[in-house]
């Protein structure tokens, strides 16, 4: 699988917590052995994000933890975005390392992203709504 950025779409401003940021990006690299171009990606997008103070994270953005509802091809799907470790399909819980999950980090409500998806060609995925996790939800 290949992953890129489109050339002809501007990629959208990206917001990542400032206390995260280490975390994604240790889980990024460890990722490199299994789906290094998803892993380069997801690194490329974490570095270009502007880093905020956890009080100073805007509450529609996504981030590690979130429910968020986007919308794919007239498809509108909620999961929530979590460490690989507590990723689990059958309760909507997918990984950060995974193509959506990577997509989607980082975006606020009314965001588009351009992203390779398996089994499709580039696919334009759309932020609808963002529910930030309670203190028992895990990330």
């Amino acid at each position: 699988m290949t992953v890129k950025a489109s050339a002809a779409s501007a990629r959208p401003r990206l917001i990542i917590d400032e206390r995260a940021y280490p975390r994604l990006l240790a889980l990024a690299e460890r990722a490199r052995t299994q789906v290094p171009d998803l892993a380069d990606r997801l690194i490329e997008e974490i570095e270009r994000a502007d880093l905020r103070a956890s009080s100073e994270m805007p509450g529609d953005v996504v981030t590690l933890g979130s429910e968020v509802t986007f919308r794919h091809a007239e498809r509108t799907q909620t999961v929530q975005i979590v460490a690989p470790e507590h990723a689990d399909i059958e309760r909507k819980r997918i990984s950060v390392l995974t193509p959506v999950g990577a997509a989607l980090l980082g975006l606020a409500v009314g965001q588009t992203i351009s992203w390779e998806l398996p089994g499709s060609n580039e696919a334009v995925l759309e932020v609808v709504a963002v529910r930030q996790p309670n203190e028992a939800a895990p990330h």
